[in-house]
């Protein structure tokens, strides 16, 4: 079976399912994403891999064992999602040890965080992107503000009630709206500092967006 790389595109919080997120991962040679329900922990976690300016005052669970990995020269080489039952995304963490490669089972949430640390390749099978894969709609006004806005906010709820149809939301967090990018950057620098990396994700893309 052939394998095709992917790369992440953002990270969206469900407004009615408490706790739940939508990790959005885009074939790199072309137009389909694979959306992906994840917990908030692991949101986070991916959050803070992907923006290298926010800097935890503790190592978070995936940080540790990236550190751990580091002490004893065990390298991640790949990430293979590599099953879909019932919804469920199954993966397989591809890592090596003096030149012995071993292939453990891992959730795709926690598999995708440590690829992120290790800057290794995230891939999955041809036919889970055929059967999963879905194809994301732009309204005008947003294809107006695509270049303006770094990672694409995809809703929770969009992707488990509308399936392949999914919108694109771009608006402003209104708790952040009327901050300036100054006051942004306290207010990041505090959630970090208070270990709310839910918040800091939140403020970490608004700034981005207004960069």
């Amino acid at each position: 079976m052939s394998l095709v790389r992917l790369k992440i595109k953002g990270i969206s919080y469900s407004q009615t399912q408490n706790g739940a997120y939508a990790l959005i991962l885009n074939e790199v040679e072309g137009d389909r994403k694979l959306p992906i329900v994840i917990g908030a922990f692991e949101a986070q976690s991916i959050a803070i891999a992907l923006e290298k300016e926010i800097k935890p005052p503790r190592p978070l669970t995936h940080d540790l064992f990236k550190n751990f990995a580091d002490r004893f020269e065990i390298v991640i080489k790949q990430v293979i999602i590599h099953k879909l039952v019932d919804g469920v995304f199954y993966s397989s963490i591809i890592c090596e040890r003096d030149k012995i490669e071993e292939i453990i089972d891992a959730r795709t949430s926690d598999a995708i965080a440590l690829a992120l640390r290790f800057n290794a390749p995230i891939f999955t099978y041809k036919t889970i992107l055929d059967k999963a894969g879905i194809f994301l709609k732009f309204s005008s006004k947003d294809k107006e503000k695509d270049s303006e806005v770094k990672d694409e906010s995809i809703m929770v709820d969009e992707i488990l009630q509308e399936g392949e149809t999914v919108e694109i939301d771009t608006e402003i967090s209104g708790a952040y709206k009327e901050l300036s990018l100054e006051e942004l950057h306290k207010e990041l620098d505090k959630a970090v500092t208070n270990e709310d990396y839910e918040k800091a994700a939140k403020l970490r893309d608004e700034i981005s967006k207004r960069n």
